[in-house]
């Protein structure tokens, strides 16, 4: 008693409390910290080792270097690289553009409103396989819809096989990549667009304001941290696209849709050259983890210019 009069026991109960609270918190936490070392850092750290031998199925040898060096002799590789830069640039562009003009539409007060902001979701929610079986149809030379369209309007002469030749098939990729993604492309630009005060929007319009001025004025400047954020959160996800290019063209004609994640499938899964997929894994690594410090500043600091806390 005279110890905690004199308070010299309270010290070691504060310390004794401080410990077995985060005792406690990394109990909680215990299980994440495994999820992650188990599914994302072990698997990690087993492609970088992998990337320094010859492994396949016969067994594997140390090789240093030799797989990044042979990554990028002849120009193959590189020219991969700058194919699925193209991909991800333009399905990004149209999924944005896409996006706004569907937003905007679905803003407006009309009948149905409701009904067509269901409308958007099958591109989503359907599964992608099913999705693009679908398209695999449309672009069909034969028997696809487009193909006929083409012909009754005189802009081919015959059937046209959009997925038989290399640039038609590249561009029709990424229609069907930006049909997948523009409903959540949309829908989060249609909730960034509600959340915009209609204060601002009655003084633009009493001042006279038309209705492109304040879509440029108003609503883009409002909903620019979400364009920023989906622009580059999208560009991560369509880098990494697997299932659309591999269904549709499996990248051919001609490697004419391989992008960096169907050539390592085709090397790595394929042709069962694990040391030569785990270097081409590892350079996508490293391309994402700088694609995501950059998505952080660059978030960052359109967030600071328009006051997003």
């Amino acid at each position: 008693m005279t110890l905690v009069a004199d308070g010299t026991a309270a010290p070691q109960r504060t310390r004794r409390k401080a410990l077995s609270d985060r005792a406690f918190a990394w109990i909680l936490i215990a299980p994440a910290v495994l999820f992650i070392v188990a599914i994302v850092a072990w698997p990690l750290v087993e492609t970088i080792r992998l990337s320094f031998t010859n492994a396949s199925l016969a067994g594997e040898d140390y090789v240093g270097l030799a797989n990044y060096e042979k990554l990028f002799q002849g120009g193959k590789f590189t020219e991969i690289i700058v194919r699925t830069f193209v991909w991800m640039f333009f399905s990004v562009s149209l999924k944005l553009i896409l996006g706004l003009i569907g937003a905007s539409l679905l803003m407006a007060a009309v009948p149905g409103q409701a009904l067509f902001r269901i409308l958007i979701m099958p591109p989503w929610v359907i599964p992608i396989a099913m999705g693009c079986l679908g398209w695999l149809w449309l672009f069909n030379g034969d028997f696809g819809i487009i193909s006929g369209v083409a012909q009754a309007i005189g802009l081919t002469d015959g059937p046209f096989a959009f997925l038989a030749y290399r640039n038609s098939a590249f561009w029709a990729a990424i229609v069907t990549d930006a049909w997948v993604g523009t409903p959540m492309v949309t829908l989060f630009f249609l909730a960034a667009m509600q959340g915009v005060s209609r204060d601002l929007y009655e003084a633009a319009w009493v001042d006279g304001a038309s209705r492109w001025y304040r879509f440029r004025r108003i609503t883009i400047p409002q909903i620019m941290p979400v364009i920023v954020s989906m622009a580059l959160m999208s560009a991560i996800w369509t880098f990494n696209s697997f299932e659309i290019i591999w269904i549709l063209t499996q990248g051919g004609p001609r490697g004419g849709t391989t992008t960096m994640i169907i050539d390592t499938y085709k090397v790595a899964i394929a042709n069962l050259q694990f040391g030569e997929g785990a270097a081409r894994a590892v350079i996508i690594v490293i391309m994402l983890a700088l694609f995501s410090l950059l998505y952080l500043w660059v978030l960052g600091r359109v967030n600071r210019k328009y006051g997003v806390k």
